[in-house]
């Protein structure tokens, strides 16, 4: 039987590493706020036939002299394409940007005919706004699971199971956080959905851990100590927790797979982050929370389940 609590340090530093080179990535790529979160323009245009979005992106930074996001949608009321440009900034695009654009456009995309149908701007204050409301959302979700192992497992010492779940789902959370940072994906909405996703997926794994614990401390205590326990709870529930990992890594592949041929931008930004969190989520509940969360509890000599 693998002892995942006599390898767990092990396990410690490939997250430390992790999460200094995430660290490394963020101070050299820096935050990629999209238009939600840091204000800005939107234009939308309509076209005929079919536009090269990868062009189309290169057309506009080198007009605009900045990144901005692109996304190709239908008119189900009159079947018209539509370009939309979300331009993140403090500022909003002057009106001479908005025509060097739409003239590049036209140049570069001559036979789709493209004109403006509309451009609004989002103040730079409501973008703060919604990512101080999304960023709440996951630590008000944080809160609750805690609580809720808090007081499912007060059995087997519940509030020590829940501070280790809540530094599992932190390791998660800020792990996500970077792959969003090294994908040079734009930080939108997309980033809470997967944040809030990953919460739900990793404390899952966890809670069913926990209560194998529990369930084993019922049938074998005294029979061997609680790192022994943890090891085989570990064990016993690995193959449930990794056939589920993978079941849903499939899924949200697929849903990447079809986004990827489609081109649909919003579905690629979430499913390619939402699959390696699934998989940060599993490795966290398997060899990070109980197996420490096991130390903390035999610390100073201590056997049984008190805090």
């Amino acid at each position: 039987m693998f002892s995942f609590y006599k390898n767990r340090y092990k396990f410690l530093i490939l997250s430390l590493v992790a999460l200094v080179a995430g660290i490394i990535v963020l101070a050299i790529f820096g935050l990629n706020l999209d238009i939600q979160f840091k204000g800005g323009s939107i234009l939308k245009y309509t076209f005929e036939g079919e536009i090269d979005l990868t062009k189309a992106d290169e057309i506009v930074e080198s007009t605009l002299g900045k990144s901005a996001t692109l996304q190709e949608t239908v008119d189900l009321s009159t079947d018209r394409k539509n370009l939309v440009v979300s331009v993140a900034g403090d500022e909003a695009l002057s009106t001479e940007d908005q025509t060097a654009l739409r003239t590049a456009l036209n140049e570069n995309f001559a036979e789709n005919n493209i004109e403006v149908k509309e451009t609004n701007v989002v103040d730079p204050f409501i973008g703060k706004e919604t990512l101080n409301k999304g960023l709440l959302a996951v630590v008000i979700a944080a809160v609750l699971i805690v609580f809720y192992v808090w007081i499912r497992f007060r059995t087997i010492s519940g509030p020590s199971a829940g501070v280790f779940s809540l530094l599992a789902l932190l390791h998660d959370v800020v792990l996500t956080f970077f792959v969003f940072i090294l994908l040079r994906t734009p930080l939108n909405d997309t980033l809470i959905a997967v944040m809030l996703s990953i919460l739900g997926w990793s404390v899952n794994d966890t809670i069913v851990i926990f209560d194998r614990i529990r369930e084993n401390s019922r049938l074998r205590e005294g029979k061997e100590t609680l790192p022994e326990m943890v090891d085989r709870s570990i064990n016993q529930m690995l193959t449930r927790s990794i056939t589920t990992s993978v079941c849903a890594f499939i899924a949200v592949g697929i849903a990447y797979g079809f986004a990827l041929y489609y081109n649909i931008e919003s579905i690629r930004h979430f499913a390619l982050p939402m699959m390696i969190g699934i998989v940060i989520g599993t490795y966290s509940s398997i060899f990070l929370a109980t197996p420490f969360w096991a130390q903390w509890m035999t610390r100073g000599g201590r056997v049984g389940f008190e805090s």
